[in-house]
């Protein structure tokens, strides 16, 4: 993207889409419920909506303007889960059953349960490598340890891989380690690479375990509006403004449903949550505190949400909450 390009949407955004043309203006006035719903929700700080192809809201309620980076949590996932693809596309990567034991056989460790060399990059993906979780009450001794992957890798098998889903950073985070053993580039640069130009944004680095990689699956920065163009080219068919996403299969592919989140009771591809409303199928990211990207190709639509980061946004909170907003008030303006 030119420089004179991005100066023209930082002038759009600052304008707040005063030059958008009539049907969006249109548009916007179908989205006044939402906009004016989302404005009551104290923990919501930006709702960002695109509807047919075109930005018809972006506003900041609370915390940062749409165009500044935050913390998108766990959304992390789906976009290590959308670099596995790219990488897998670029040909660096067989594909989704290859093993531990076949791709990174040095990052297992020693005393590590002999199951683990065949955890494949598709159980890594969907969060059913069968080890003990690294997320809620275990996450803090996780990174605390010295070795992030070993740690992850060393922990009980509490079931056979591929039989069920424990939700884990653990395992993005040895699937990002595997990214960067089969093309020899950090995660970083492979962000820079397969989101930051295609998209044309600036990633900025994150988060590093003690061994130096990247953090997969939490912690990434994105703004609303990265957010919102992250998930447009998805719902285009992994076609970004400067280039392509991910291969239009790796789309379907991440869309399918593999497992179940045992919290939400919604399905899970690779890196997405799966659900259905209103007759469309929808597929969303989630990060805590309630930061959330919802894409529904039938409709046209795609949403992106960010929230205070320091708060809890369970299924039967907050997350709830922004999943009604999106099924009660979007969608029935779409």
């Amino acid at each position: 993207m030119t420089q004179t390009r991005r100066s023209l949407i930082r002038a759009g955004l600052a304008a707040g889409l005063a030059l958008a043309s009539p049907a969006v203006l249109r548009a916007q006035d179908r989205f006044a419920a939402a906009r004016d719903r989302a404005r009551g929700m104290t923990q919501l700080h930006s709702l960002c909506i695109a509807a047919g192809g075109e930005t018809v809201l972006a506003e900041a309620f609370r915390g940062p303007a749409p165009d500044r980076a935050v913390n998108v949590k766990s959304v992390s996932k789906t976009l290590v889960a959308s670099l596995t693809g790219a990488v897998i596309g670029a040909g660096a990567l067989p594909g989704v059953g290859a093993t531990l034991g076949e791709v990174a056989p040095g990052l297992i460790p020693r005393d590590a349960d002999p199951r683990v060399a065949g955890i494949t990059v598709a159980d890594l993906l969907t969060m059913q490598a069968g080890l003990e979780r690294t997320s809620g009450a275990n996450y803090g001794a996780w990174v605390s340890s010295r070795d992030w992957v070993a740690d992850a890798l060393s922990r009980p098998m509490l079931r056979d891989p591929g039989t069920g889903m424990l939700y884990s950073t653990g395992s993005y985070h040895v699937l990002g380690a595997v990214l960067a053993e089969a093309t020899g580039d950090s995660l970083l640069t492979l962000a820079r690479r397969h989101l930051g130009e295609p998209l044309g944004l600036r990633i900025d680095g994150w988060t590093r375990d003690p061994q130096g990689r990247y953090m997969g699956g939490n912690n990434m920065a994105l703004s609303p509006l990265g957010m919102l163009a992250f998930g447009e080219a998805w719902r285009r068919g992994g076609t970004a403004p400067e280039g392509r996403l991910v291969p239009e299969d790796w789309v379907t592919a991440a869309w399918t449903p593999r497992t179940r989140s045992v919290f939400s009771g919604d399905d899970y591809g690779y890196g997405w949550f799966l659900f259905d409303a209103g007759g469309a199928r929808v597929a969303y990211a989630r990060g805590y505190g309630g930061q959330m990207i919802y894409v529904v190709p039938e409709r046209g639509l795609t949403v992106a949400v960010t929230s205070d980061d320091s708060l809890p946004a369970r299924s039967e909170g907050h997350a709830g909450d922004l999943k009604r907003l999106l099924t009660e008030t979007i969608l029935t303006a779409v």
